[in-house]
Order: structure tokens, then C-alpha cells, then sequence
């Protein structure tokens, strides 16, 4: 019995991880910005958002690392394992690929400097962690530049709905010091939410 590595098999793992990776990443986001804004309820205590933000985030990483395997061994794409993490040096689509292996890093050092962060300070840790969040944007360019689905509506209404949701939250994270400006935090909200699909379908990201 011989295994095969260029059949469609690893192809579709590929693609699936990929998506599941973004999604997960994308909530891992929102969780952090609701743990930053402290957010808490009587029926949502705040360790809850912690805890499922760093559970998330750790998910996040295992089909991230299921993602890179099945396209290493994908023999159709010939993408090294160097690739991974050395961005712009793969010969398939390579500044696309190389978007991917800078969310790696930067992802990477999310989870080094949460795993150090006794050791490196509030101050550092925070600064880290926060640059570190420019992560998922490069994700989500390396997912519509180097993913195979997004001509296909759903996928194009995935990425479309996480970029929105993660504006709109961030919008309204923004403004939260501001409780007396609701009709402003509220319009900016909207704005985020409806401006962000507008401009992706305007650049001729859409169906």
C-alpha cells in the first residue's frame, strides 16, 4: 500500500484547516478585546472571556500547525516547511504564502510572551501582545490571496462577516471611554459594520 501526497485529499484538509484556523482566530480576537475592555456580567464573569480566550487561541494554534502540515506534505503546492516560517521565500504563490508565515510568527510570539509573561512584565507583555494582534489581519490577506475558495459566496460572506465583526467590536472598544457620545460610538459601530463589507465589494473582493 503506497500514500500518496499530491491526490485531493490533503488538498481539501488544507483548505478546511485554513478556514477553521481563520474562524478560531477571529473569535480568539474578539476575546481579547472584550478581555481588554474588562468586559463582565452577573451571567459572563470576566475569568470566563480570559479562559476562553486562551483556550481559543491555543485551538487556534493546533489547526494553524494541522494547516502547515497538510500543505508541507501537499506535493501539488511544493511549499517547504522553511516557508512556514521564513516569509517570501516560497516559489507557490509567494507573497501570499509569505503573509502566512508572518502570522505565524507574530502568532508565535503571542503564545511565547503569554507563556513568559511573569518574566517580562505587564508593560512588555501588553506592548507585545497587542502588536501581536496585526496577526489576524495578515491571516485573514494571506487567506483570501492564497486560499482556492474565495470565489465561492460562502467564503466570501465568512471572511467578510469576521472582518466586520472584529471592526465593529473594535469600534466600540475604542469608544467605550466615551459613555456620554452613544449616538457617536453607536454611528461609528454601523459604520464599521456596513463600510468594511462596501469597501471589500468596491475593491472587487465580493460575487
Amino acid at each position: 500500500m503506497t500514500i500518496s501526497f499530491g491526490g485531493p485529499g490533503l488538498w481539501y484538509a488544507t483548505r478546511a484547516t485554513g478556514l477553521v484556523a481563520l474562524l478560531l482566530l477571529t473569535a480568539s480576537v474578539l476575546l481579547g478585546v472584550l478581555t481588554a475592555g474588562r468586559f463582565a456580567s452577573p451571567r459572563w464573569p470576566r475569568f470566563l472571556t480570559v479562559g476562553l480566550h486562551r483556550n481559543v487561541s491555543l485551538l487556534a494554534a493546533v489547526f494553524l500547525v494541522l494547516h502547515i502540515g497538510t500543505t508541507v506534505l501537499d506535493s501539488y503546492t511544493s511549499v517547504q516547511l522553511s516557508a512556514a516560517f521564513i516569509p517570501f521565500v516560497s516559489g507557490y504563490k509567494r507573497f501570499w504564502v509569505g503573509l502566512g508565515a508572518v502570522a505565524l510568527d507574530l502568532l508565535i510570539a503571542l503564545i511565547v510572551t503569554s507563556m513568559t509573561r511573569m518574566r517580562l512584565g505587564h508593560r512588555t507583555w501588553r506592548l507585545v501582545h497587542w502588536c501581536g494582534y496585526a496577526c489576524w489581519p495578515v491571516a485573514v490577506a494571506h487567506g483570501v490571496g492564497a486560499g482556492t475558495d474565495e470565489h465561492h459566496s460562502w467564503a466570501v460572506t465568512m471572511t467578510i462577516g469576521c472582518v466586520t465583526a472584529v471592526a465593529g467590536l473594535v469600534a466600540w472598544r475604542l469608544l467605550w471611554r466615551w459613555p456620554e457620545r452613544r449616538v457617536l460610538r453607536l454611528s461609528l459601530v454601523t459604520a464599521a459594520a456596513v463600510g468594511v463589507p462596501a469597501v471589500l465589494s468596491l475593491s472587487g473582493y465580493g460575487w
